[in-house]
């Protein structure tokens, strides 16, 4: 037979006849588990309540109460990205809190419209 044949019992070592190899097994810390490499990844950040809240403050304020929803949505955003921005990288969603932001700004401008266009009478209230 060759000595390539991988079916070939004979050119195999028997188990546990070999040691493993020089420094080949990191040392065992207590309990036979493997040391732990220094260090580690710190604290997990955490996004931010406020920026959240904006965010869907600001949808909401496309569907009712836009003129509340979206002033609450800018105020909101603004505090969280202020939150942030002081945490020293422990607080996410800067994103989520400019789009809140956004949101609100285009909902309180859609709302000041829809009002200015009933009260103006240029619009019937479909709601009365």
């Amino acid at each position: 037979m060759s000595t390539n044949d991988p079916n070939n019992l004979a050119d195999l070592p028997s188990y546990g006849s070999t040691p493993p190899p020089e420094g080949g097994y990191p040392p065992q810390g207590p309990g036979g588990y493997p040391s732990q490499a220094p260090g580690g990844y710190g604290m997990p950040t955490k996004t931010n309540g406020k920026a959240t809240a904006s965010l869907v403050l600001g949808i909401v304020s496309f569907f009712c109460f836009g003129l509340v929803t979206g002033i609450l949505a800018i105020v909101f955003s603004r505090m969280a990205t202020q939150e942030i921005r002081t945490s020293n990288g422990t607080q996410t969603g800067e994103g989520l809190a400019k789009a809140g932001f956004i949101l609100g700004i285009i909902g309180v401008v859609l709302w000041a419209a829809y009002l200015l266009l009933v009260l103006t009478g240029a619009l019937d209230n479909a709601f009365a």
